[in-house]
């Protein structure tokens, strides 16, 4: 579902290659224009169908022999349903055929980048960049994600076609949040945003993402864009606030009940 109108579409359509690319995972291959994502991580982006072109086998075979794809892999079988989803009508026509929806997803879009980095609010904060396998692990402990989890993550960072930057903030206690960019021409993509429950409501998950646009705006990229939770509203103001606002959402649709 298209949300900015404002915001033209050719941006729009960057905007979404952009991230596919940012989440695209060695383990990929194409099905009559569909891009099965087969990666074992968190992230549904990095292993769910995308249908980026029409196709020429009907639905029903497609769906049976990406299905069998997913099995092998030993995942379940994740649809995205976007506004560049071939044919339109599929997000549909998968509800017809009892696929649930699932994970509503905004994408957001900041039109003009922040010219200057703030200030730290805390002398206790201390940003640092860090390797794809570090970063993994950091935001892999803050989540609580299984050493599978952060594996498959550090591996697809590592074989991404765009380059990541990722960053950790630490203080007393350890690691207390983290972010990456990564970015491509003009675009900068923010990802894997998380901080400690022991410092929400104190500014860094702000402090922080607008550093890295800043950053990014000094090393040439010009507009913004990230992927939240609908219903994330303490994330979204943030971001709000940071000069993003929905451009488009996509979400989900599985006939898996184990898939969540």
């Amino acid at each position: 579902m298209l949300l900015d109108p404002h915001l033209p579409l050719g941006l729009l359509s960057l905007v979404e290659d952009a991230g596919l690319n940012a989440s695209a995972p060695p383990q990929q291959r194409w099905l009559d224009g569909w891009m099965l994502r087969l990666s074992p991580g968190k992230a549904k982006r990095a292993r769910c169908v995308n249908a980026l072109a029409p196709g020429r086998v009907p639905l029903d075979q497609r769906l049976a022999l990406a299905r069998a794809a997913y099995r092998e892999a030993g995942l379940p079988l994740l649809l995205r349903i976007t506004p560049f989803s071939h044919p339109a009508s599929l997000g549909q026509q998968l509800a017809d055929l009892g696929f649930h929806r699932l994970d509503d997803t905004r994408v957001m879009v900041c039109p003009a980048l922040p010219d200057a980095a703030p200030s730290w609010r805390s002398a206790d904060w201390r940003l640092e960049s860090v390797g794809h396998g570090a970063f993994a692990q950091a935001v892999g402990e803050l989540r609580g994600s299984p050493l599978s989890q952060r594996a498959a993550q550090a591996e697809r960072l590592e074989n991404a076609p765009v380059p990541f930057q990722g960053f950790v903030v630490r203080g007393e206690g350890g690691v207390l949040g983290c972010a990456q960019v990564a970015r491509e021409g003009e675009l900068v993509g923010l990802y894997d945003v998380f901080t400690a429950p022991s410092v929400r409501g104190r500014g860094l998950a702000r402090t922080l993402c607008a550093t890295l646009l800043a950053r990014s705006r000094e090393a040439g990229a010009r507009i913004g864009y990230l992927q939240v939770e609908a219903d994330n509203a303490p994330a979204r103001a943030i971001y709000q606030r940071l000069g993003f606002r929905d451009a488009y959402g996509y979400h989900y649709r599985t006939d898996d009940p184990a898939a969540g």
